[in-house]
């Protein structure tokens, strides 16, 4: 029976068996595959013995005799825990199986690919007889259901809707398809942003930034270095910084674009323009305002740039050793819109190159020439005058003589009047006029410009010795737009002058004047220009003999000016406001060095007031080494608004300075009071000499140290 067993289900020889009796297991050869109708059987028996028939609950088949003859199954009846189950489970369980596993592969316990197709140490029982000694008491197989049957080729099956529901519920499940986990897309907002926003987004960064920032990626060098970010090329805060590969690319990637060059200081270009030069100027081609102040650069670079820009209108030459009078006359050559320019302290320009200037420029508004010669030369200043385009003129330190400032200021053999004595001329433009250290400067000379210059705002003549009050008699009646003047170290003058400033229709808009070195000069002719010059910022009065009387002064005028509206600051505070933290502003600056008649007395005054509730005008006071620690201290605490600790340290410096005085040179304390005399002296001379504070003291000869 078992070699017909074997015939029908794998269609080979009978298989040769070795052993012997019943329920010995035998070893036989691996059998071939089947083909057609066997193959079709075997696959019913790989369906029906999926786990599937298990969870339906499927009942024995009805034809099945349990007294009967034994019949093929394709429903094993063999436990997973037999004896003779394979370790795989239910996959190789069923004796009939011949090896081969029957259940469908997404079984859990199918065998994987290393797994052997038939284990040859496996044991089989011949199935038709019981063994040895032991009846049959229950079926060992199950027979085939008779509607799938085998029967003859020309008959078809029937077709059972159970087992058509069965495989289209196994086999037609569509599989799943593994969707990758799709994953969070990043918002590139500078990336996607439009690229002129980007630029105008940089145009808020500092220059030495956006050059960090170029050093990002390829397309942040690119836009870092767009001609749109460099219209207005101004090195003067970062030119030590800067590297000159770096500005050198800037000048040259962003040509076109830039307007303003500001070039003030960079010393590091020089070996850049001999290789460079070039062409940074055919680059820089549309420039507007160029500065080259303090640079170090070679002749022909400033020629290439002064012939490429035509449109120039402001150009900053200063302290430059390359030009000369050829430089002057490329300007005057190829800038016909120039309205400013500066050439102070260029040793090699003179009148003869600015001449030829001011012939072709006739836009010219500013001219800065200090430390230069030639100022004598009438026909140059005949051309100024007759031009009169000047608002501004700077020649300080020049040799410009009383004759040459009246061709300046009334051209040459002008109409006379009789009846005033003055010359017939029309009014000049000027603004600001600076003859500093114009030695050669007189009285005569000064006197032209009363009646000349009704626009003039800034007057600086410092430092010229020779003039008197006589050459300020009548200059201050006929400006009334005056607001800077600069009277340093003008040794001959009186208090009559500053009465007669007091007078002017100028005191009321005077805003700075420096008197300094004027030792004639005290509290008579200062008081009147403290009470009617309601608009001063800032008065210079070191060396002078001024008293505490001036400070006195000042300091009461703080109180008018907050309620004063010309000033600009309309008293809107509320005296109930105590509480609400005043905005306190630094209204006029007083300078008041090595003055013998100011003493700690008008020092309090000034700190006292500033210390006061409810105020907004304070005044900063630069005083006596001695003082100028506290004045300071002060200072700090009324800005913080610490007005209860500022009014204590200026009560205490007061009991100590009364305690000081009424001890004197011989009371108790003058040895201490003597070291730290000596020790602020020292203080002193090392600021002075520009030596450090600290440290060991140097030996000094001599001298005695007043307080």
């Amino acid at each position: 029976m078992s070699g017909n067993m074997a015939h029908d289900l794998n269609g080979t020889a009978e298989l040769p068996m070795f052993g012997g009796a019943h329920g010995e297991a035998l070893r036989f050869q691996e059998p071939m595959k089947p083909k057609g109708r066997k193959r079709f059987l075997q696959s019913l028996q790989r369906i029906s013995s999926s786990p599937s028939l298990a969870r339906m609950g499927r009942v024995p088949s009805s034809s099945y005799r349990a007294g009967g003859k034994a019949s093929m199954s394709c429903v094993s009846l063999a436990s997973s825990s037999s004896a003779y189950g394979h370790s795989y489970g239910n996959s190789f369980s069923s004796q009939t199986s011949v090896g081969f596993s029957t259940a469908p592969t997404s079984v859990v316990a199918t065998p994987g690919p290393h797994a052997q197709t038939f284990d040859f140490q496996s044991r089989i029982r011949i199935i038709g007889q019981p063994p040895a000694g032991q009846a049959a008491t229950t079926p060992l197989t199950a027979p085939l259901p008779a509607e799938i049957r085998s029967v003859a080729k020309e008959t078809h099956l029937p077709v059972n809707p159970e087992v058509t529901a069965l495989n289209e519920e196994y086999f037609s499940k569509p599989i799943l398809e593994v969707v990758p986990e799709r994953k969070q897309r990043i918002a590139d907002f500078w990336g996607e942003m439009p690229y002129e926003i980007r630029i105008q987004i940089l145009h808020y960064l500092q220059p030495r930034e956006i050059v960090r920032c170029s050093a990002v990626s390829r397309s942040w060098h690119k836009m870092c270095f767009d001609g749109q970010l460099w219209v207005n090329v101004d090195t003067q805060d970062y030119y030590r910084d800067i590297p000159s590969t770096s500005l050198v690319k800037i000048m040259t990637a962003a040509g076109p674009f830039v307007r303003d060059l500001n070039l003030r200081g960079c010393a590091q270009l020089w070996e850049r323009w001999t290789s460079h030069g070039q062409a940074i100027s055919n680059a820089c081609r549309n420039l507007q305002n160029f500065s080259l102040e303090g640079c170090r650069i070679d002749r022909s670079s400033v020629h290439y740039f002064l012939l490429r820009n035509p449109r120039l209108v402001h150009i900053n030459v200063c302290g430059v050793q390359a030009i000369n009078n050829s430089a002057m006359k490329v300007i005057a050559q190829g800038c016909p819109q120039l309205e400013f320019l500066d050439v102070s302290w260029c040793n090699h320009v003179d009148a003869q190159g600015l001449h030829k200037v001011v012939q072709t420029c006739q836009k010219l508004k500013e001219l800065k020439a200090s430390e230069t010669r030639g100022w004598s030369d009438k026909a140059f200043l005949l051309d100024l005058y007759k031009g009169n385009t000047l608002e501004r003129l700077v020649i300080a330190h020049s040799d410009i003589d009383d004759e040459g400032l009246e061709v300046l200021l009334q051209g040459d053999d002008p109409e006379i009047d009789p009846l005033t004595d003055q010359a017939i001329v029309p009014p000049r433009k000027f603004r600001h006029l600076n003859l500093s250290r114009c030695h050669e400067l007189s009285d005569k000379g000064v006197k032209c410009l009363a009646h000349k210059v009704p626009q003039l705002a800034g007057l600086q003549l410092s430092h010229i010795i020779s003039l008197t009050d006589d050459a300020f008699q009548h200059l201050f009646e006929d400006t009334p737009l005056l607001t800077h003047l600069d009277m340093e170290e003008l040794e001959d003058i009186t208090n009559s002058t500053l009465q007669n400033l007091a007078r002017s229709p100028c005191a009321f808009i005077l805003q700075h004047l420096n008197i300094s070195y004027c030792e004639n000069l005290g509290d008579t002719g200062m008081l009147p220009i403290i009470r009617r010059g309601q608009r001063l910022r800032s008065i210079d009065m070191d060396n002078t003999r001024i008293s505490d009387l001036v400070l006195t002064e000042a300091a009461a005028q703080m109180r008018y000016r907050e309620r004063s509206e010309p000033f600009g600051v309309p008293y809107w505070r509320d005296i109930d406001m105590v509480d609400l933290p005043a905005t306190r502003t630094v209204a006029l600056h007083l300078t008041v060095f090595d003055c013998q008649n100011v003493t700690w007395t008008g020092i309090r005054e000034i700190m006292c007031r500033n210390a006061e509730s409810n105020r907004e005008l304070i005044i900063s006071l630069k005083c006596f080494y001695g003082y100028q620690d506290t004045v300071n201290e002060h200072m700090k605490r009324v800005k913080a608004g610490r007005l209860d600790s500022a009014q204590r340290l200026e009560r205490k410096w007061a009991e100590y300075m009364i305690a000081n005085e009424e001890a004197g040179v011989g009371g108790a304390g003058a040895r201490r009071r003597r070291r730290r005399a000596r020790e602020a002296a020292m203080v002193h001379a090392d600021e002075e000499e520009g030596g450090p504070r600290g440290g060991r003291r140097r030996a000094r000869s001599g001298g005695c140290v007043v307080m």
